[in-house]
């Protein structure tokens, strides 16, 4: 029997593709816009630089004949088209909103992946059966407006459009007023939209491939995560007259809670952390035993009963810290987060990709929140993470290497390949 191979997917069975140059320039010229002395980017949620990040995108991907469209929460979706338009797009994107001291990567990356896939495919003259399309995410970091991830939030359906659009910043500035402003409150209605799959590549954000000397992640999923607030209340005594074993000290209460938030994770390897982040004690001063604190609590894992079980084992320990040194408490739930697995086909096309291109690769989870977290519930949806320097993200001094940046975006460009063609004959 004959086996007849189309020869696009022969041509990208071939070797790298992309322009590395090219990828590296439009991520240090979108980085000018809002460049520290440091060597990072602030340019916050739709701030003037914001604007201006956005403007630069939509002239790229206008140049590279793709039809721009913005909906009502401010997300950009640039349009190549394919051969039958009554497919629904094959996406990727991220985010371009940074945090207050962020990187010239984080979000950004994903962005510009998308857009040199474009034009690589317009370069290639390429076509696809389904159309492409490359997004920017609303406000994904969360910085100036809460919640994070929020333009793909209201997308997915997970958050409600006008109560988004009503969210203020610490100035009283609302997300609606600011779109306005900016020119971004966009036509597109935001929800509802069919999706074919969804890949967004993103520098790792943890020191996991460059310990491995690895260039790709095949990302697995992402890690459940669920935020508590924990105050604990004591008494505020004389640090001189009062007797040890008579203390109801809170921080030393506290002190036991945070080594067995440690503790717990430790103990639920592989893919478990946990972490206080946060801890402020009243009344703060040398000679007064601590009567309250306030800290948090962020517990995190692949698989459910575990993650379950985590809350149930940090639970018992404040139950028993309180007792223990005559405390009350209370704990209050304030993030929940599923775990989610990425669907089969696209991680099995992230792994295809790379060991085309013979790329030394390995199977990772995130720990940290995506965009295709929320993408997940409307579509196949994969990852690539490709290394980042030390392992260090929401810095000024975040970096990641050309080549790696390059190899991660040839990957994409075989998954969305695949993904835009399945079933064409």
């Amino acid at each position: 029997m004959n086996t007849c191979i189309d020869p696009a997917q022969h041509l990208l069975g071939q070797g790298p593709l992309v322009s590395r140059e090219r990828l590296w320039q439009s991520l240090m010229d979108l980085a000018r816009l809002g460049a520290t002395t440091k060597g990072g980017v602030c340019r916050l949620a739709l701030t003037d630089l914001d604007r201006q990040a956005r403007d630069l995108f939509v002239h790229w991907c206008e140049q590279a004949g793709c039809k721009v469209t913005v909906d009502a929460i401010g997300n950009i979706f640039a349009r190549r088209p394919g051969r039958d338009p009554a497919l629904p797009p094959v996406m990727t994107g991220s985010h371009i909103d940074t945090q207050p001291t962020g990187g010239k990567f984080d979000g950004c990356y994903g962005v510009m992946a998308g857009l040199e896939v474009i034009r690589t495919l317009n370069d290639l003259d390429l076509s696809t059966e389904a159309p492409l399309e490359v997004v920017v995410w609303t406000n994904e970091e969360g910085s100036r407006f809460a919640p994070c991830m929020m333009g793909s939030g209201v997308f997915a359906g997970k958050f409600g459009l006008q109560e988004t659009l009503d969210k203020v910043d610490g100035q009283g500035l609302s997300v609606g007023a600011e779109l306005q402003r900016i020119g971004y409150a966009g036509s597109r209605v935001p929800t509802g939209h069919a999706v074919g799959a969804y890949f967004e590549a993103h520098i790792e954000q943890g020191p996991v491939l460059e310990d491995q000397r690895t260039t790709i992640g095949v990302v697995q999923g992402c890690l459940g995560q669920k935020w508590f607030d924990l105050v604990l209340t004591g008494i505020e005594a004389h640090a001189g007259p009062t007797p040890m074993h008579l203390r109801k000290d809170a921080l030393v209460g506290a002190a036991q809670v945070v080594t067995a938030v440690n503790r717990v994770a430790h103990a639920h390897q592989p893919h478990a952390c946990g972490t206080v982040g946060c801890l402020d004690l009243h009344p703060g001063s040398r000679n007064v035993i601590p009567g309250q604190v306030k800290m948090t609590i962020d517990l995190r894992h692949l698989h459910p009963d575990h993650l379950a079980a985590m809350v149930a084992e940090v639970r018992e320990a404040i139950e028993t810290s309180a007792a223990e040194h005559g405390l009350s408490f209370e704990l209050t739930p304030t993030a929940d987060f599923p775990p989610l697995y990425f669907a089969e086909q696209c991680v099995d096309a992230v792994r295809q990709g790379a060991r085309q291109l013979g790329l030394k690769h390995m199977d990772i989870v995130s720990g940290a929140g995506h965009d295709a977290i929320f993408l997940a519930g409307l579509g196949p949806t994969g990852m690539i993470f490709v290394p980042c320097e030390g392992g260090i993200s929401h810095n000024e001094i975040e970096n990641a290497a050309p080549q790696d940046l390059a190899d991660g975006c040839d990957v994409l460009l075989r998954a969305l390949f695949q993904a835009a063609n399945q079933g064409a004959r």
